[in-house]
């Protein structure tokens, strides 16, 4: 008996020092995974397009933070602390500029005044907008066309280069797979909208978010409710003229957004007698993840989708060579 009990003794005590070894181990292989973290360039990136991209070009040789989360609306996100943390703490800030993100540039003059920064969108030379009692400014939303987005693309592959260069070989690589992703998308979206009756490539919105989209793949905007800041607030006049605007072209369906309450351009339909389509547009941030537009290529093809099927053209689903 008590040979047994100094046995059962002895096995209490090896499992101890076992469990104790292999927490160690625990402990050490998330430290190492932990400093080996720190020790990659930071790079923090505003919208969730440019954080996806970052993401695909930069893979695993770099620390990279998105600010603002997938629906999150760049136009009217206001900072919280750990954003001033995170650029005070970057190596790299990407931001679209053009005023897309404002409070986040605002914050990125100062707190970010020690990083290496990137107004990604400002690479695409920008289409004019009129406001009204003011000059005209600079349409953010350039990522609409899929060319654009390899321009930018590559505007994030040179930034990673010069801030990690023995790194070169890994980003030339990414963005060279995302790139031909991305003209493959281009050539695919020109042939989904070329399905559409002519007299129906007419495209209504929440916002003036998709006129980049609208002239590399041959629609025509024909009004929105609100300009291209969702700072806005539409009068009862606004409603009215597109209600009007709706009535005259004649399209069978007109969009709401998802990062944009639909309760006004529900309003619109309602009144201008047409469907407000049963999917929203993905406007400025890609889906959660998971979603059908958890990425900007996912993104665009959604939208794609939905404005094709809503339009009176044949859809046919995007392949992707890579896949």
């Amino acid at each position: 008996m008590q040979q047994q009990k100094t046995r059962s003794r002895w096995l209490a005590i090896v499992g101890l020092l076992a469990g104790l070894w292999l927490g160690g181990c625990d402990r050490q292989t998330t430290a190492e995974g932990t400093a080996a973290e720190d020790s990659l360039p930071r790079v923090v990136s505003t919208s969730t397009i440019i954080t996806d991209w970052a993401e695909q070009v930069g893979g695993d040789e770099i620390n990279l933070t998105g600010i603002l989360d997938p629906g999150s609306d760049p136009h009217v996100y206001e900072p919280v602390p750990a954003d001033t943390v995170a650029l005070e703490e970057a190596d790299l800030i990407l931001y679209n500029g053009y005023n897309l993100e404002p409070a986040l540039i605002r914050l990125t003059d100062s707190a970010g005044a020690n990083a290496q920064r990137l107004a990604v969108g400002e690479v695409v030379p920008p289409l004019q907008t009129e406001l009204e009692g003011r000059s005209s400014v600079p349409d953010p939303h350039v990522w609409g066309s899929a060319e654009n987005a390899i321009a930018m693309v590559a505007a994030i592959r040179d930034a990673l280069i010069e801030l990690s260069p023995e790194d070169e070989a890994t980003f030339t690589r990414n963005a060279e797979q995302l790139t031909q992703e991305l003209a493959q998308l281009h050539t695919w979206i020109g042939e989904q909208i070329a399905t559409i009756p002519p007299d129906q490539r007419k495209l209504i919105t929440t916002h003036d978010a998709f006129e980049y989209y609208a002239r590399a793949y041959q629609l025509e905007v024909v009004g929105t409710l609100i300009g291209i800041s969702t700072e806005e607030q539409p009068s009862a006049q606004t409603v009215q003229r597109l209600v009007n605007a709706v009535r005259a072209a004649g399209v069978p369906t007109i969009f709401a957004e998802t990062t944009i309450n639909p309760r006004l351009i529900t309003t619109v339909a309602e009144e201008a007698g047409v469907e407000l389509s049963p999917n929203p547009l993905y406007s400025d941030s890609i889906g959660a993840p998971g979603s059908e537009a958890d990425s900007y290529i996912k993104m665009m093809v959604a939208n794609t989708r939905s404005i094709v099927e809503s339009l009176g053209g044949t859809y046919t689903p995007f392949q992707n060579a890579s896949e």
